[in-house]
């Protein structure tokens, strides 16, 4: 593992955050309730991580608690993460799960920091912080809470249904800064959804969670990605989607075709090779060698049969890749306009707080 062999006490720059290290780990423990999963769990340095200037995403801070995400599902883009760590991209991932054990601890302090200018925060858009861990580690009421008392606006995306649990402290938060949620759910048949995304609740029960948030005051969105080449883009299945999507009581829906990038692209061909090696050329001719997205006309021609769906149905709703890099995505948190460089972000900040 990728933290053995560090020398005590030395920082290693490239090191993913929280794992610099090797004093940082403080045990691994494995539980009879979580069966073939280990939790590694560590004392990290930092919470607040930057997002690269490159990345396209829309927000520029996130929290993350755990690295690894027991969902295990086949497609997910964070799986490259794990490499680093020299644990694999596939089973290591679904199973060896690294846990800051002490993240809202060390969050309280960086938003406490004079040069903190309450940029939005988002959380889970690498690894999921409502996985079934989160069950057992309670992290995310004490981040809410910090994000909050400071005056820092965030937003959730997750397939957990422990969203729920948190309900009660995020309407409290919502009352003094923005908070977006949004839940993302890609496949409503429950047998496909059951080989595809094992580790994670059903379509139904995160449905019951987007409608409790919608009780709850919350205008959520849902993220139905990834769309799957000829196992969810028919007709009906996106109808059937989009049906339930609007009776939970959701208000945008973002749709976007199925990414395979490195890690996740090996790991999912294995999955579709052994569940549906009927589709293993088709998918090979739509990704092709080092591919990560479907073609532009497979896009196209995707985002002309879901538009007219989400009319029919009532919803917002916008394609992923629908707004220029980088600019503001419903449902996740989006960076203030003004800021432009560090510089301006520094005097805007000190002219706003």
């Amino acid at each position: 593992m990728r933290w053995q062999g560090q020398e005590l006490g030395v920082t290693d720059a490239a090191a993913l955050p929280g794992l610099e290290q090797l004093n940082g780990l403080v045990r691994s423990v494995t539980t009879p309730e979580f069966a073939d999963v280990t939790f590694h769990e560590v004392m990290c340095r930092s919470a607040l991580n930057h997002v690269p200037s490159a990345s396209a995403m829309p927000f520029d801070w996130t929290v993350n608690p755990y690295r690894g995400c027991s969902h295990a599902c086949a497609y997910c883009f964070a799986r490259g993460t794990h490499e680093y760590l020299e644990l694999d991209a596939g089973r290591d991932f679904d199973s060896q799960i690294i846990v800051k054990i002490n993240v809202a601890e060390v969050l309280e302090k960086e938003l406490r920091r004079g040069s903190w200018a309450r940029e939005p925060v988002m959380l889970g858009t690498n690894t999921d912080p409502y996985q079934r861990a989160e069950g057992r580690y309670r992290l995310m009421p004490a981040i809410v809470g910090a994000l909050a008392e400071s005056g820092t606006p965030f937003s959730i995306l997750t397939k957990g249904t422990l969203l729920r649990r948190d309900l009660p402290l995020l309407r409290e938060a919502a009352a003094s800064v923005d908070v977006s949620l949004a839940m993302s759910i890609a496949v409503f048949d429950d047998e496909l959804q059951k080989l595809l995304e094992p580790g994670t609740p059903s379509a139904a029960a995160r449905l019951e969670t987007v409608r409790a948030a919608t009780e709850a005051g919350f205008r959520v969105t849902v993220f139905l990605m990834p769309i799957l080449p000829h196992l969810t883009d028919s007709i009906a299945a996106l109808d059937h989607a989009l049906t339930q999507i609007a009776q939970a009581g959701a208000v945008r829906v973002v749709f976007g075709a199925l990414h395979l990038r490195p890690g996740a692209k090996q790991w999912f061909m294995q999955w579709l090779g052994e569940r549906h090696p009927e589709l293993v050329s088709s998918y090979l001719g739509l990704y092709p060698g080092a591919a990560a997205n479907a073609p532009k006309p497979y896009r196209t021609w995707l985002a002309k049969r879901v538009r007219p769906l989400l009319r029919v149905h009532g919803l917002d709703g916008r394609a992923e890749e629908d707004a220029p890099r980088r600019s503001p995505m419903p449902g996740l948190a989006a960076r203030p306009q003004f800021v432009t460089t560090s510089r301006g972000r520094e005097a805007e900040a000190a002219r706003l707080f």
